[in-house]
């Protein structure tokens, strides 16, 4: 079993809430080979706000100029993951922060000029991975990759995660979000998808905004050969235990033929 567990920068951002998922990540990863992968968009908005700069969006996407860029690379790859791998080495890990620039873990390209340096993710090598979890260390990863030509972009971190979970093998990606899950029309929870259904959910305009995004890059990482994934709420009390236990929390994504019959 290896898992890939993405932590939404919200969840980050309450010292109790980071407290208690590297809590439960630092248990998991003493069994089982475990990837982080975060954000920090809340952060980020703050961050800028303070020193007067106002965050553009499209489609969901911060438009990413040089002055962005920079504040990425000194939040989301610095501050950001700095203060979780402390946090996940107080709980008992041994974290490693990096982000998708190192060994070329993530390479990327620019998506829209429109967009400045925000990145779309080219290809994936797990060698970094790898090596760090043989070593029996914790990987963390900021969203940030860059090119072969030392050009450095802002990449969407549920695409990072989605990346680094099909580089690595990954048996479950699992999105720790501020949402319960995926929710129908009516607003109800939706324990099963299969990856026909959250397309249809996308289709039929069910989804937006940030569970759009989430939906978007789950039916990726299963039509890139992920088994399963998971979207569920990250301040549930004890939900990655509850995970591998096998227990209901959110709502789990797999292929059509995992719940035929």
């Amino acid at each position: 079993m290896k898992l890939l567990v993405k932590l939404g920068g919200t969840l980050l951002d309450a010292d109790a809430t980071r407290d208690g998922l590297a809590r439960q990540i630092a248990a998991v990863s003493r069994t089982v080979p475990v990837v982080v992968v975060h954000g920090g968009g809340q952060q980020m908005t703050r961050y800028l706000a303070e020193r007067g700069v106002e965050s553009q969006f499209v489609n969901g996407l911060r438009v990413t100029t040089p002055t962005v860029l920079d504040a990425v690379v000194k939040v989301v790859a610095g501050s950001v993951n700095r203060q979780l791998v402390a946090t996940l080495n107080r709980a008992g890990a041994r974290a490693v922060g990096i982000s998708g620039i190192d060994a070329g873990l993530v390479e990327a390209e620019q998506m829209d000029p429109a967009l400045g340096s925000v990145g779309r993710v080219t290809r994936a090598d797990p060698a970094l991975l790898d090596a760090l979890l043989a070593g029996g260390f914790l990987p963390v990863v900021a969203c940030v990759a860059g090119d072969r030509e030392g050009r450095v972009y802002n990449v969407n971190a549920d695409q990072m995660a989605v990346a680094c979970a099909v580089a690595f093998g990954a048996d479950q990606l699992i999105f720790l979000t501020d949402v319960a899950g995926v929710l129908d029309a009516g607003k109800r929870l939706l324990p099963h998808l299969t990856m026909a259904q959250g397309e249809e959910l996308i289709a039929a305009g069910i989804a937006t905004g940030g569970m759009l995004a989430k939906l978007n890059a789950a039916t990726g990482a299963l039509r890139q050969g992920v088994p399963q994934v998971r979207i569920c709420a990250g301040a549930a009390r004890g939900v990655l235990e509850r995970i591998l236990a096998g227990e209901d929390a959110g709502t789990r994504l797999a292929l059509e033929e995992v719940y035929a019959g």
